[in-house]
């Protein structure tokens, strides 16, 4: 008896690392799970900006014909001809080992296109550094990522820092769409948007922003969606254990 109790506490520290040990992976898993939650993208200004404040704090990030546009107060584009950014991190194939071997963090970056749910995978433009949205296809000639977002406030990251811009690129209709100063010198090198237009004598309106991930409301919609994807993980499961026992009976 006495031999047994020694044994159960010399066997204590073992149970309570496991235990802790499961309990910090659990939490690890529940910090991680909001990087497949499918999410909308609003804009925020680092800083208040008189004339600009009011026009783009809490603006939806909207996508039309491949382009990513900020749908602020005065926006030309009317709502039903625009599809909000509803998306979330997958990683993306054939580059996940290379951003790990250069140090990177982070994954592709998807969001839904239409009312039938299709999705494609957001990319900066490697000759304009501008964000758009297109099928591998179209996202595998440019750069895809690494895209992440920040520990606490959970803004979104590109290459690890953020360094997105809107710019007015039709100031007649005021439309603005969004760049990534990936060169960190305010897009202005050579053939950029950002440089200097001898034959207009003037610059291209640029504003530094943020791109927050805010939570989608939970309509009847949604909820449908999160149904029918846990009867198909569900019925995942089920079809996995019938092969495994059909295996078993083979054998």
């Amino acid at each position: 008896m006495v031999l047994g109790i020694l044994s159960a506490v010399a066997a204590c520290p073992a149970i309570i690392g496991t235990t802790e040990a499961v309990r910090h992976g659990q939490k690890a898993q529940a910090k991680e799970a909001h990087r497949g939650q499918k999410v909308n993208l609003v804009v925020g200004l680092p800083t208040p900006v008189a004339g600009y404040s009011e026009k783009f704090e809490g603006a939806l990030v909207v996508l039309k014909n491949n382009k990513v546009y900020i749908q602020h107060s005065g926006s030309p584009l009317p709502p039903y001809s625009v599809h909000p950014f509803a998306g979330y991190y997958l990683p993306y194939p054939s580059n996940q080992n290379k951003w790990a071997g250069a140090g990177y963090k982070g994954e592709g970056l998807v969001s839904t296109i239409n009312e039938e749910n299709h999705l494609n995978w957001l990319y900066i433009d490697r000759n304009t550094y501008e964000l758009k949205y297109g099928i591998r296809k179209d996202a595998e000639e440019n750069y895809t990522g690494p895209w992440d977002c920040t520990s606490i406030d959970k803004r979104l990251t590109f290459e690890g820092w953020e360094g997105f811009i809107a710019v007015q690129e039709n100031p007649d209709l005021d439309l603005w769409s969004i760049y990534f100063d990936r060169q960190d010198d305010g897009l202005s090198s050579p053939g950029k948007i950002g440089d200097y237009h001898e034959s207009t004598g003037k610059q291209i309106r640029m504003l530094e922003i943020q791109l927050i991930r805010k939570e989608r409301p939970k309509n009847f919609e949604m909820a449908c969606e999160e149904r029918i994807e846990r009867i198909r993980a569900i019925r995942g499961e089920q079809r996995e254990q019938e092969e495994s026992s059909l295996q078993g009976e083979e054998e």
